[in-house]
């Protein structure tokens, strides 16, 4: 009882009131950010409009006040691309931000094709308009789900160009063709049954690689590379996440960073990247109980492998509203209710706190306060609010786990776009 009074007093004490459509308090907490090199801004679900609107707000500001020159984001790179040429002005296939959105055609396709990423697109559009190429703000998507389309996107390119190399990448191809473009197919019969495409993608990495001097096009390259390492690090994710769980989610968060890596280099030694992932995937995981299980994620590694004092960390809560998510994977997706923040939860001692919206900045001065393990929400594209108990609350040493935690006491379900949605 007395730790939970504690707590509150901290919060209470520590916290800043947060206002997403008011610019001192968003200038507030962007002051917070120095001079570090990676901004991650996490969300505590896929679905909820108030983490989308304020992530934009605060990535307007990094690349107009402080200088950053990409978003990466959890999503798949060819779709990702596809907004990238359009920001950029590379590409007039799309008449608008809506029909370019249409790119996202994966389940599930509201992360992005949703309603309040237009206004950001759009400003990113306008941002870039009268800017030479080398200071166009970039977006990219990191994930490793996209497979076939890297694969497909691999043959057009060398097409294009006719390369030399574009036979290889044919034979990788018609290596995956038998799976019908069904991952879970594939990943059964490679662990199963040692009917695996390992060599034929490891060929056409390294050919990729070797020839990369061949094109002229830096922003092509950096496509062809991209879709190449995707093609080796998916094979292996999905070879993998049928026999354990635990090891396809490092191969998915190392490949982010290696993704990462590859933006950076291609913007350069000075420049500075804003990621967009889920808490889970930014939020150090030496904080949280994924540790005990040998599980890594991007705000971890990005830590060990930069330095902490080069990234910046934001994660995301809130105590109730709505959200959309799907019962199960693959089905559409509705409008739930959050129940409000488990007893006992970091949320829950956020609301007592204070039922309004308010950011913590951990600091050395105040970070001892809040490094006690507690439950910390967490909420996926699958999810059932009756069962929230048993597995949506990650025991998470807050101070650790983030630089700046944002409370947003009541929030409401994102507005997703009407695609044409393919299961793959």
């Amino acid at each position: 009882m007395k730790m939970s009074v504690n707590l509150i007093q901290s919060i209470k004490e520590v916290s800043n009131p947060f206002h997403k459509d008011e610019d001192e308090d968003v200038d507030a907490l962007v002051s917070k950010v120095k001079n570090e090199t990676f901004v991650l801004l996490g969300e505590s679900s896929h679905g909820t409009s108030e983490f989308y609107k304020i992530r934009a707000e605060l990535s307007k500001k990094l690349i107009t006040e402080k200088g950053f020159m990409y978003i990466a984001v959890e999503g798949d790179w060819p779709a990702c691309h596809q907004i990238n040429n359009y920001i950029k002005g590379y590409d007039d296939t799309f008449s608008n931000t809506r029909e370019v959105l249409a790119s996202f055609h994966r389940w599930p396709t509201w992360m992005w094709a949703n309603e309040e990423m237009i206004e950001l697109i759009d400003w990113l559009k306008d941002y870039n308009s009268n800017k030479p190429n080398d200071k166009k703000v970039g977006f990219y998507g990191i994930d490793v789900y996209s497979l076939w389309e890297s694969i497909d996107e691999i043959i057009a390119y060398l097409e294009k160009i006719q390369s030399p190399q574009i036979e290889i990448a044919k034979k990788a191809f018609s290596c995956f063709e038998p799976f019908n473009r069904r991952p879970e197919k594939y990943g059964l019969s490679a662990s199963f049954y040692g009917e695996d495409c390992l060599n034929e993608v490891t060929k056409l990495l390294t050919e990729i690689i070797l020839n990369k001097l061949t094109i002229s096009d830096s922003e092509d390259r950096l496509n062809l590379e991209v879709n190449t390492m995707i093609t080796a690090n998916a094979e292996n994710y999905y070879r993998t996440m049928v026999v354990n769980d635990n090891e396809s989610w490092n191969i998915r968060d190392r490949h982010m960073v290696e993704v990462l890596n590859k933006i950076h280099e291609f913007y350069g030694a000075h420049a500075k990247g804003i990621v967009w992932e889920h808490n889970t995937h930014v939020g150090d995981a030496r904080a949280t109980d994924m540790a005990t299980e040998g599980v890594v994620n991007v705000g971890q590694l990005l830590r060990e492998e930069k330095g902490a004092e080069t990234i910046f960390i934001i994660g995301f809560g809130t105590h109730r509203g709505t959200v959309i998510a799907a019962d199960e994977w693959g089905v559409a997706p509705e409008q739930m209710i959050i129940p409000p923040a488990q007893t006992g939860s970091w949320e829950d001692f956020m609301h007592k706190a204070g039922p309004h919206d308010k950011f913590i900045h951990f600091t050395k001065h105040n970070r001892h306060l809040f490094q006690k393990p507690i439950g910390h929400r967490a909420i996926g594209v699958v999810y059932n609010p009756a069962y929230e108990q048993y597995g949506n609350y990650v025991p998470s040493a807050m101070s650790n786990r983030y630089d700046v935690f944002i409370y947003i006491n009541v929030t409401n379900a994102l507005h997703p776009l009407t695609v044409e949605e393919v299961f793959l």
